[in-house]
């Protein structure tokens, strides 16, 4: 685990970048935090980091929105807050072939997370600064959050 310690927006859209230039294609980040901690500003910037140019809001009522990278791949971004106790198949698996997958609230789709993936748990600190305790699940996760 490696804690970072952000305190401003340009703290978060550096760490954003960062992450986005060592991400392989079909990367699975996951976001904790609580609400307001940051989970999809922290998205938004590194959508826009992998070179997204259309506004990157939450996906909270739809509860996936998928955006094309430059690449040809998409970034999913998934809020799974209101899938608590869905138990069917949502096809979530299909979307980690297809590039990379942010899921928001992953406690609730605990059983679709993939083996390997990348946490990320965000809490507020002081003077509503934040830390990003990056937790990596697999050995290309690991070299990750070694080279942030």
């Amino acid at each position: 685990m490696k804690s970072i310690n952000i305190c401003s927006m340009q703290d978060t859209k550096d760490l954003a970048r960062r992450l986005a230039s060592l991400l392989p294609e079909n990367a699975c980040l996951l976001l904790n935090g609580d609400l307001g901690a940051g989970k999809t500003t922290f998205t938004k910037e590194l959508g826009k980091a992998l070179g997204i140019t259309k506004t990157i809001n939450s996906p909270t009522f739809t509860i996936l929105k998928s955006y094309s990278l430059p690449n040809g791949n998409f970034l999913h971004h998934i809020d799974a807050y209101r899938l608590e106790g869905v138990h069917q198949d949502l096809g979530f698996e299909d979307l980690l072939d297809e590039g990379i997958c942010v899921i928001e609230w992953p406690k609730f789709i605990e059983d679709f997370i993939p083996e390997h993936y990348l946490m990320i748990s965000i809490s507020i600190t002081e003077d509503e600064a934040r830390t990003f305790d990056m937790i990596p699940k697999g050995m290309e996760y690991e070299k990750i959050v070694e080279a942030l």
